[in-house]
């Protein structure tokens, strides 16, 4: 009996499961422009990350839609034209969007934005109370999709609200949003970015994000490539839904129904394909929504980049001689380990040869196997009915190598990637007739180089990226019959890039983005909802690149409002000083 409570309040119903592209381009200085203060006292949601730089110059605003109305599970399509006054090139290209929900009860829910199919914004909303009626603001940079606004397009934004009586309780939360492009013309202290040619939607259709129920279930789609690629990446989302909400909590199936827990171990991996070859590998990040485990968790601080994802960029450079062969090539994404569900979509960004019609060029080698090999290790005491203790550890460890090369108008251009990706996930359990305790230290770390070689010229580029999660999860029967539900959590987002020329650095940058919120919930005996106690949230975010940007905000909460903002403008010198 204990277990089905725990089950219920840890995992979202099927019917509710909910739902950034970080695009980069050529580091250039850009205007650091200073978050407006958040409001201490406030119960209104708000994370410590900062506003695009962009450039000094005035933009073009293009209006998506205004005051959409999400209370159903239709698309809402619109139109876009391009600013007839900023006719480009663009230095920037920056989406922004605010979303409000009215007061009352709603679930979490996924928001994804498309323009010609391509996604321009992936995240989450904020869950509502009887008290408080969120709004909140977000915006990314998506400079790299300058070839998509470059004509009239149509749009569809996707979020699904249901609004209505279900299973007894009235969903009334009607969710709002507003969305623009902010277009800023190249200048001569502004130069136009360098931006891909061609953009290719993920899948290329109407209804957005494709579900992907198990390991063998892909997203997958046929394109003509243009015979000129030179330059080949992914920009991949896959976000965890329903039964695989909590991905990370999972245990071996041959003991998840011990513990009234969903299967597959605590490990899942998107995997990338071109042609049915493997292509390339990209982690999944723990993302955990407004509703996730105890809502109050999350109020007014929620998760790390929970209203707004991060996607994974994987480099496909090496099968750009494939790619330009003039035959039509199937990409594919899959989730191992997929139980029920992810939900995927991506951009694929091509850089062409302008210089030439069509490129050659073949795959040299490639050491990436199908799918990953984790090894999972059981230490399970069963002492006595319905007791279980011990630990519970799944990991990975992968290293590949692909090299390609491509015949370019300006030479041979060999390309490398090199990954290693560690994977591992510790679940100490124990359940007893009166307490469920699972505590999950999970860490993921990913380190990849690209290294372009063309006429004795060496480039690299190094990506370096860390997910740490750690989850202390206590459910407990008082000796008064009542119960509590424990839980702290740590949730951070690590990403350094370095690149090099020959050896020599041309360009550093370190993001840390993190978020470490606890609560009580207590319920009677009767399990009816009395309240929670002692919520507090910290949310940490600090950016510096070799080009002299710098960037630190921390965010305090307690007790659902925001209690101090504390802004190191000088990196590291408190205040300023």
């Amino acid at each position: 009996m204990l277990k089905s409570k725990i089950s219920s309040s840890l995992k979202a119903p099927l019917f509710f499961a909910a739902g950034a592209t970080l695009f980069l381009s050529m580091a250039t200085a850009q205007v650091v422009i200073a978050p407006s203060s958040p409001t201490v006292g406030s119960a209104n949601p708000v994370t410590a990350e900062p506003p695009v730089p962009r450039p000094a110059t005035k933009p073009c605003v293009v209006s998506l839609f205004k005051n959409e109305e999400f209370a159903d599970f239709n698309s809402k399509t619109f139109t876009y034209t391009p600013p007839a006054s900023c006719p480009g090139p663009w230095a920037k290209v920056v989406f922004t969007a605010d979303f409000t929900v009215t007061a009352g009860t709603q679930f979490d829910r996924t928001a994804s934005f498309y323009l010609g199919h391509a996604n321009i914004y992936y995240g989450t909303t904020a869950e509502p109370s009887n008290t408080l009626s969120p709004s909140w603001h977000v915006e990314r940079d998506v400079t790299d999709l300058s070839a998509i606004f470059k004509s009239s397009q149509t749009g569809e934004a996707d979020l699904g609200n249901f609004v209505g009586v279900y299973n007894g309780t009235d969903y009334n939360g009607i969710i709002y949003a507003n969305a623009t492009l902010k277009f800023y013309p190249a200048a001569a202290n502004a130069p136009a970015a360098k931006v891909p040619d061609a953009v290719l939607p993920l899948p290329d259709a109407a209804g957005g994000a494709v579900a992907l129920n198990n390991t063998q279930s892909q997203l997958a789609e046929t394109f003509a490539f243009p015979t000129n690629v030179e330059r080949a990446y992914l920009d991949i989302i896959t976000q965890s839904q329903s039964q695989d909400e909590f991905w990370y909590s999972c245990s071996p199936t041959n003991v998840a129904a011990k513990f009234n827990n969903c299967p597959n171990t605590g490990f899942r991996e998107a995997e990338i394909t071109i042609d049915g070859r493997p292509a390339g590998v990209a982690p999944v990040y723990p993302w955990i929504y407004t509703g996730g485990i105890d809502p109050f968790l999350w109020q007014p601080l929620p998760g790390v980049q929970t209203l707004d994802f991060v996607p994974y960029r994987v480099d496909l450079t090496p099968f750009a001689g494939v790619l330009s062969n003039g035959q039509q090539h199937t990409v594919a994404v899959s989730v191992f380990n997929a139980h029920s569900y992810f939900l995927a979509a991506g951009n694929i960004l091509l850089y062409l040869d302008q210089g030439a019609g069509s490129v050659t060029g073949d795959i040299e080698s490639d050491t990436l196997s199908a799918e990953p090999v984790p090894t999972v290790t059981e230490n399970l005491k069963n002492p006595a009915p319905g007791t279980y203790t011990g630990t519970i550890t799944v990991s990975s460890m992968r290293d590949f190598v692909i090299t390609g090369y491509a015949n370019t108008s300006h030479g041979r251009v060999e390309t490398t990637v090199e990954q290693h990706l560690d994977f591992v996930n510790t679940q100490q359990m124990n359940e007893t007739p009166a307490v469920y305790i699972q505590n999950i230290v999970q860490s993921t770390e990913v380190h990849a180089k690209t290294t372009g070689n063309s006429r004795g010229t060496i480039s690299e580029t190094h990506r370096d990226f860390s997910y740490p999660l750690t989850m202390d999860y206590n459910f407990t029967q008082n000796a008064d019959g009542s119960y509590s539900q424990i839980t702290s959590i740590q949730q951070k987002y690590v990403k350094q890039t370095t690149r090099k020329v020959n050896g020599n650095p041309t360009y550093f940058s370190k993001v840390v983005n993190e978020v470490s919120p606890s609560d009580t919930l207590n319920f009677s005996p009767s399990f009816s909802f009395l309240g929670n106690t002692g919520q507090q949230s910290v949310a940490s975010y600090t950016f510096s690149d070799s080009l002299g940007a710098c960037y630190s905000r921390t965010l305090t909460a307690a007790n659902g409002v925001l209690t101090h903002v504390d802004d190191s403008q000088n990196c590291g010198k408190p205040n300023g000083q």
